[in-house]
């Protein structure tokens, strides 16, 4: 009998356990479809795979930061691969990703080997959004059918990633908002937001909630005092780029303690701690935490199914589009 690749993803879905066997799962939505290129490039898995594994070896991280690149496609021009893009109007240059987003050589390698195995087939947006999944699964994180079937854009849009990337700055309702913009609702914003359960952030996006945060407070009252005491000694002498654990205690492996660490006061950056502690946040998305650090079952399904309604934000399918040669520039 033929052993196809549906067949390898259901036995892989298997192997992983009883959180994926529990997920009911996203369907198949508009002309994305997790079997696109089944006949037309059977060996997509296995490549991505490969070369996300590899970088993970080299470097953990590496996952947290495929699944952000992912996220911040998404939120500008939909997941159509335009961060990808160089240019002089390079969203790579916006402020949310300069000297941030990570991860595009992992994307050039991977479709390097695809242009091998499958010339002219797979664009670099489903790459992407392929390179997040295996960032999410190698980190222990739930396994989930990736729709595919997008088509690249044609140009990068760096106001519009200057202007609706969420940032670790703003207030719950703000970022609500901008999640509501690309037809996200508030839970999703709870459970993406549990993406920070692995990764690493910079000084420069939680300094201001370690000295003269108020005028009654130096301190972010909202910030455990023993960490915030770490992270003034890690962050002293302005260096801005050092980094520090997102999700403290289990920087490496994917799991619903970020959301412990909210109800402890350890969130790192204010817009996770917002989720738990902000005023604007706690009728909305309070709840949601508490239940996620209690029902890590809970938490890795959902999350699962927001990743997939997440990789739908305004696809490029059909004729529009392209599929670039190489992911830097259109063809």
């Amino acid at each position: 009998m033929e052993y196809s690749r549906r067949d390898h993803r259901t036995s892989r879905r298997l192997l992983v356990g009883a959180v994926v066997l529990l997920c009911l799962g996203a369907a198949a939505s508009g002309q994305l479809s997790d079997d696109f290129y089944d006949d037309s490039c059977p060996d997509l898995d296995s490549i991505v795979q490969a070369r996300v594994s590899a970088a993970m070896k080299a470097e953990a991280r590496m996952g947290a930061s495929l699944l952000r690149l992912h996220f911040h496609d998404c939120f500008v021009n939909g997941c159509d691969g335009s961060i990808l893009l160089d240019g002089p109007d390079s969203e790579k240059l916006a402020a949310p990703n300069l000297n941030s987003v990570r991860g595009y050589e992992v994307i050039d390698a991977i479709k390097a080997d695809l242009e091998k195995a499958c010339p002219g087939i797979v664009s670099c947006a489903d790459v992407v959004a392929y390179a997040a999944k295996y960032g999410v699964l190698l980190s222990g994180g739930p396994d989930y059918d990736v729709l595919l079937g997008r088509r690249d854009g044609l140009a990068a849009n760096q106001s519009g990633a200057n202007r609706n990337l969420p940032s670790p700055f703003s207030s719950i309702s703000v970022i609500t908002q901008r999640f509501k913009d690309v037809g996200l609702n508030t839970n999703d914003v709870v459970v993406l937001s549990g993406a920070h359960t692995i990764g690493r952030s910079r000084c420069v996006l939680f300094s201001n909630r370690l000295a003269n945060f108020s005028a009654t407070s130096s301190v972010d009252p909202t910030l455990d005092s023993s960490l915030a005491s770490s992270l003034q000694q890690l962050c002293k002498g302005g260096d801005g780029n050092q980094t520090a654990d997102l999700d403290a205690g289990s920087a490496d492996a994917f799991d619903n303690h970020y959301y412990k660490n909210l109800l402890a006061k350890k969130g790192l950056l204010s817009s996770d701690q917002g989720l738990f502690s902000s005023p604007d946040g706690v009728n909305a998305t309070k709840a949601l935490v508490q239940a996620y650090s209690y029902n890590s079952q809970r938490f890795l399904c959902d999350f699962g199914d927001a990743m997939v309604k997440m990789g739908n934000i305004a696809p490029l399918t059909g004729s529009a589009g392209q599929i670039r040669k190489k992911c830097r520039a259109a063809n």
